[in-house]
């Protein structure tokens, strides 16, 4: 239950148009569930 709750908190931006991807969003903890150690908004 707890992961079907933080899928749709991290998709909402993408829902919304607002990114194309959920990592990628600088608000979202989406990158750090998804195991993701680098930053895409850092060179």
């Amino acid at each position: 239950m707890l992961e079907t709750r933080l899928n749709y908190i991290h998709e909402n931006p993408v829902r919304t148009g607002i990114i194309a991807d959920a990592e990628g969003y600088l608000f979202s903890s989406a990158r750090n569930y998804a195991e993701m150690e680098h930053d895409p908004h850092q060179n």
